[in-house]
């Protein structure tokens, strides 16, 4: 059996890095052993503190977050209600409990676009030139990930708003081609909103708003956000591990996304 290497692309979820916007932040409650005494002496009734060794029960958390907290995978019910218009005909989304196995375990490419501007909007092009440079054909299920320069900034107060973003033409561009799963370091699969919102001021083209995400309409697709150290990949030659937690009916679920090496 060949060894393997795993590489962990996934953050924390903690209360002292901010990932989100400080409304959205997850919040986590740690008890400590001698905390759930109550609750045990309540699940086994007649026992009493001197009973537990040590005078310890167990360790335990509470945590309050949402679906897009942490490293995460985006079902394609979270861009739309509908998915796949341009494969014949719209159907209502895929939840996250309802993704295919197969899409959350595939040889992946890492794409390289740590040079452009916070803001940018990558496009098919930019994806073809990319595909060209690192000598890689797609292949249908593959993994793509985007390496942005957010992924320099995750634990600095500039990460919400740092990294390019992938636009409709680019994300339909790698859709077309039989990708299912995609994944970005950033807080967004599309440019930051705040760089958005300038555009649309300036333009008045709405079309501009979460188009990356809206390519879902036409093509369904899932997304990982948030995703970690992908500088310290090749640009292909491994797989992706990233199945989700199953919440029904959710439009998201938390992973522990790998890269896994056969060495």
């Amino acid at each position: 059996m060949m060894p393997r290497r795993f590489v962990d692309i996934s953050i924390y979820l903690e209360n002292d890095v901010l990932s989100d916007p400080p409304l959205m932040a997850p919040k986590i409650t740690y008890q400590k052993h001698a905390d759930t005494l109550p609750e045990f002496m309540t699940l086994l009734p007649g026992t009493k503190p001197e009973d537990y060794p040590d005078g310890e029960a167990a360790a335990a958390e509470w945590v309050t977050l949402t679906t897009h907290n942490g490293t995460h995978l985006d079902a394609p019910y979270h861009f739309h209600s509908t998915m796949d218009a341009k494969l014949g005909e719209s159907k209502p989304s895929t939840t996250i409990d309802e993704v295919p196995l197969e899409w959350c375990f595939q040889p992946a490419v890492k794409l390289d676009f740590r040079h452009f501007a916070d803001g940018y909007v990558v496009t098919a092009a930019d994806v073809e030139a990319e595909l060209q440079r690192i000598g890689h054909a797609l292949k249908p299920l593959e993994i793509v990930l985007v390496n942005t320069r957010a992924g320099s900034r995750y634990g600095h107060p500039d990460f919400l708003k740092a990294g390019c973003g992938m636009g409709y033409e680019a994300t339909m561009y790698l859709l077309e081609r039989g990708v299912r799963l995609t994944g970005t370091d950033a807080w967004s699969w599309d440019a930051p909103f705040s760089y958005t919102a300038q555009k649309i001021a300036e333009t008045g083209d709405v079309s501009l708003i979460w188009e990356g995400h809206k390519a879902g309409r036409d093509i369904g697709y899932c997304h990982l956000e948030k995703l970690h150290n992908l500088e310290a990949l090749p640009p292909h030659g491994f797989t992706v591990s990233c199945f989700p937690h199953k919440i029904r009916g959710a439009s998201a679920g938390w992973t522990r996304a790998v890269a896994i090496f056969e060495e």
